[in-house]
C-alpha cells in the first residue's frame, strides 16, 4: 500500500495479484528471464504461453520488457532487437495498454560492474534512451538505469575510492542521457542498496533531470533475505513490516522533492491531446 503499483511475473507472481493494496496499479512481465548464453547477443524472448491480451485478461494495467541491449553491437544482432520491440509495441498498442521498456546496458567485453565499464555506461545509456524513444516502437515509458556508477562517483557516499567520474561530471550524464529521450523514464535500482538508489536519485534531481518516478525491488527489501533463511517467513514479514515499509517511505520522500509528472516530458499535461 506503499508504493503506486506492483511489478510481478506471470509464472510466479498471479496469486499475489489478487491480494494487492486496493487502488494499486499492476504491471505484468512478458519476457523470458535470463538469455541463451550459447548464442551471441544475448537475444530476449517471450513466454510462451502468454501474449499481450492474455496479460491483460489476468489483470495487467501495463506491459514490461526487459532486453539487454548494446547500441554499438553488431547491427544484425541489434536489428533482430529492434523488431522484437516494434512487434511487442504494436500488440500493446492493439490492446491500448501502456508499455513499459527496460533496456539493460551490456558490453561482452567487460564487467558491467567494472571500473572500465562505468567509464562507458553513459555513453550506452544515453544512446538507448535516444533509440527506444523512437514512435516506431511504440513504448509509453522507458525503464532506465542510472547512466554512472554511483561507486566511482568522487564526492558521494557511496565512492569506492576509485573516480570514473567527478560529482559534476555525474550530474552532466545524468542530464544527457535525460535530454535525448522524448518519452517518460523512470529510474530503476539495479539491485544496489536502498541508501545507494536514494543518492543516486537525489544526484538526478539535483541535476535537473525530469525523472518520473522508478520501478524497483531489490533496493527495498533484499536486506530481508538474510532475515527469512534465519528466522522464516515470520520474522521476514516482521521486517518487512517494520524496515521495509521505512525504505519504502524514504523513497517516496525522495521522489516527492525530485521527481516529476510523466506529462513534464512533452511540456505539461495541457499539451496532451487525447486521441
Amino acid at each position: 500500500r506503499y508504493a503506486s503499483a506492483i511489478l510481478l511475473d506471470p509464472e510466479y507472481g498471479l496469486e499475489a495479484l489478487q491480494r494487492r493494496a486496493p487502488g494499486t496499479g499492476v504491471l505484468l512481465a512478458y519476457e523470458k528471464t535470463g538469455y541463451d548464453a550459447s548464442v551471441k547477443g544475448r537475444l530476449p524472448d517471450l513466454l510462451d504461453e502468454w501474449s499481450v491480451r492474455r496479460l491483460v485478461e489476468a489483470g495487467a494495467n501495463a506491459i514490461k520488457i526487459l532486453m539487454y541491449y548494446n547500441p554499438f553491437d553488431e547491427e544484425r544482432i541489434n536489428t533482430i532487437k529492434h523488431a522484437f520491440i516494434e512487434r511487442v509495441g504494436a500488440e500493446c498498442a492493439a490492446l491500448d495498454v501502456p508499455f513499459f521498456l527496460e533496456p539493460v546496458c551490456y558490453d561482452d567485453e567487460y564487467d558491467e560492474k567494472s571500473f572500465e565499464f562505468a567509464k562507458r555506461k553513459p555513453r550506452y545509456v544515453t544512446r538507448y534512451m535516444e533509440e527506444f524513444s523512437k514512435p516506431r516502437y511504440g513504448v509509453d515509458v522507458l525503464k532506465v538505469e542510472v547512466p554512472v556508477n554511483m561507486k566511482f562517483v568522487e564526492g558521494t557516499r557511496a565512492f569506492s575510492g576509485q573516480a570514473a567520474y567527478t560529482r559534476q561530471e555525474a550530474m552532466q550524464f545524468f542530464r544527457e542521457a535525460a535530454a535525448a529521450a522524448s518519452k517518460p523514464f523512470i529510474y530503476l535500482s539495479a539491485g544496489v542498496s536502498d541508501e545507494v538508489f536514494r543518492e543516486s536519485l537525489e544526484l538526478a534531481a539535483e541535476a535537473g533531470t525530469d525523472f518520473a518516478g522508478v520501478l524497483c525491488g531489490r533496493a527495498t527489501w533484499q536486506d530481508g533475505i538474510p532475515v527469512y533463511a534465519k528466522e522464516g517467513i515470520a520474522g521476514l514479514r516482521a521486517w518487512l513490516a517494520d524496515r521495509g515499509v521505512k525504505n519504502i517511505q524514504a523513497l517516496n520522500a525522495v521522489l516527492d522533492k525530485g521527481a516529476k509528472p510523466w506529462w513534464t516530458i512533452y511540456g505539461g499535461k495541457e499539451n496532451i491531446e487525447i486521441v
